[in-house]
């Protein structure tokens, strides 16, 4: 593909709590033996995108141990490759990334030693499928400078948090509002753009020449009348899981058939590190209903509508529902946990009970041991 990627990793989010205190949200576990990332990377390489750069930043340990070999992905080639860029302290500059434009800026010399002649870019912390060659060839019908895939939600939807966009009938986005207070429409942004490589860090340079630092406000909102801008929407799956209840939901909407039958079942394929574990197993005495049980787990008591991530450990007597247990997880005897997300490498002392009973409730004990 004629096309470079580029995945903004670098970020933290304060609306995941805890979960974000020992990780960046593309490391966050999803659907029992995945990361985030692993998402927007097998899209890459599905899309036979072979040069990718993962700019990290936040929290960055986990997520560089997950990313230290890039054979999962089929990104080892001789052309090209899997880039992984943290901030550098220079001479010129002492600073970390203050912005998705700044952490293009520091890395510039990627783009301008590439030859591709367009960049994709994308977000880390985003569950879903996308052929990124089909959104390239949209890019270049509609002679588009930048092109923002979009996704229309239902009409409930909270889309606060978002940037919400419309556009005119030939899908040119007239409007662009980052996360709005009371939005005027319910199509999105999904964080997903395409643009020349040229362009790009024409863009970027005179950015940082002004002083400003957000891809959205200072290249999309600011350049949206200048720049041809359009929107290419997708209907297929779609989450974000920048917050506590989003993850919550996404993991549990691997519950459903015809979820993990899209991600799992169907062409492409979703890569992932893999772990030489054995298979989870399940004693005498064990119940277990519409669960995901990832490999390594071994499990003693009862376990409903719940996904329970690697070498989790589920004593005698123990009832699970509604709930995820990240990895290397020991619950000790008689424990009862209900709508809550149990932290890794936690230790849930016996005959204790965990209830999140106004809204999701996340476990992080006290005598944790320490976690990625």
């Amino acid at each position: 593909m004629k096309a470079v990627g580029i995945i903004l990793a670098g970020g933290n989010s304060s609306r995941m709590r805890e979960l974000t205190h020992k990780r960046a949200v593309a490391a966050m576990p999803v659907a029992g033996s995945y990361r985030s990332i692993d998402f927007a990377l097998s899209n890459m390489s599905n899309s036979h995108i072979q040069k990718v750069a993962v700019l990290t930043q936040y929290n960055a340990r986990s997520l560089n141990e997950h990313l230290n070999s890039s054979k999962w992905w089929d990104f080892g080639r001789k052309q090209g490759g899997l880039y992984v860029f943290t901030p550098t302290i220079t001479m010129e500059n002492g600073y970390w990334y203050r912005g998705t434009a700044d952490a293009i800026y520091q890395n510039l010399d990627f783009l301008k030693k590439s030859h591709e002649p367009y960049v994709i870019i994308t977000s880390g912390d985003a569950v879903y499928k996308l052929d990124y060659n089909k959104v390239l060839e949209y890019h270049i019908a509609k002679k588009a400078d930048i092109t923002v895939v979009c996704k229309e939600m239902d009409e409930d939807a909270d889309v606060s948090r978002y940037g919400t966009v419309k556009m005119n009938d030939s899908c040119r986005i007239e409007e662009f509002e980052e996360k709005p207070v009371l939005s005027r429409s319910n199509i999105i942004s999904t964080g997903i753009y395409v643009i020349r490589r040229r362009q790009l860090i024409d863009l970027i340079e005179r950015c940082a020449e002004e002083g400003r630092f957000d891809f959205v406000q200072d290249v999309l909102i600011r350049y949206k009348n200048v720049k041809k801008i359009y929107g290419y929407k997708i209907s297929n799956y779609w989450s974000n899981i920048a917050t506590v209840n989003d993850y919550y939901r996404t993991n549990m909407d691997f519950l459903k058939p015809e979820v993990r039958k899209y991600f799992f079942k169907e062409y492409p394929n979703v890569y992932s590190k893999v772990s030489d574990l054995p298979p989870a197993k399940y004693n005498p005495g064990a119940c277990v209903k519409n669960s995901l049980i990832a490999s390594g787990c071994i499990v003693n008591g009862t376990v409903e509508n719940s996904v329970l991530f690697k070498k989790v450990f589920v004593g005698n007597n123990c009832v699970i529902k509604n709930s995820i247990i990240l990895n290397d997880v020991y619950l000790g005897d008689n424990t009862y946990i209900e709508n809550c997300i149990v932290e890794s490498r936690d230790t849930i002392r016996a005959n204790t009970r965990h209830v999140g009973e106004d809204g999701i409730k996340v476990v992080v004990e006290k005598n944790e041991r320490y976690a990625m």
